[in-house]
């Protein structure tokens, strides 16, 4: 649309079915290029990208021509396919149901992504449901412990 400006900052978390810890550490810049790739596609602005073998956060600057739910859903799609066809496992590769999205100002941008950056780091100390379950009270969104993702810990 002509004449919209926008500054939407999300960072999104999106988690390997049951948790398990399937994203080679060897491949994950692989992965990262190709997600990277599809986001940008889609005309949104990736900041940061990051994760662990379990999970992936990633910070990017959301074009409102496109739902978020839409983008999580192709990122998901597509990267899920990727991993099959590159044959990186031995079964099928799949993300789970849903996806945390969180919302920024601009003055917060640094801290988010030093946090995504250093999530190897932040993972020595803190269980991904730990940090998920803090986020979620941080930004005081409602929810049921019992159906946060599928628990395989």
């Amino acid at each position: 649309m002509a004449n919209t400006y926008t500054q939407i900052y999300i960072q999104i978390v999106i988690v390997v079915k049951g948790r398990h810890c399937l994203i080679p550490g060897a491949k994950k810049e692989n992965l990262y290029k190709y997600m990277t790739g599809i986001i940008r596609n889609k005309k949104h602005k990736l900041i940061s990208i990051n994760g662990v073998p379990n999970h992936i956060h990633f910070l990017i600057g959301l074009n409102p021509a496109e739902a978020l739910s839409d983008l999580v859903k192709e990122v998901k799609r597509c990267s899920t396919n990727y991993v099959n066809e590159q044959r990186w496992l031995h079964g099928k590769f799949s993300w789970q149901e849903g996806y945390g999205g969180f919302s920024y100002s601009r003055s917060q941008l640094d801290k988010v992504i030093k946090y995504i950056e250093n999530q190897e780091k932040h993972h020595q100390k803190k269980t991904f449901r730990e940090e998920y379950i803090e986020m979620l009270k941080k930004f005081e969104v409602v929810f049921y412990e019992k159906f946060i993702f599928e628990d395989v810990e």
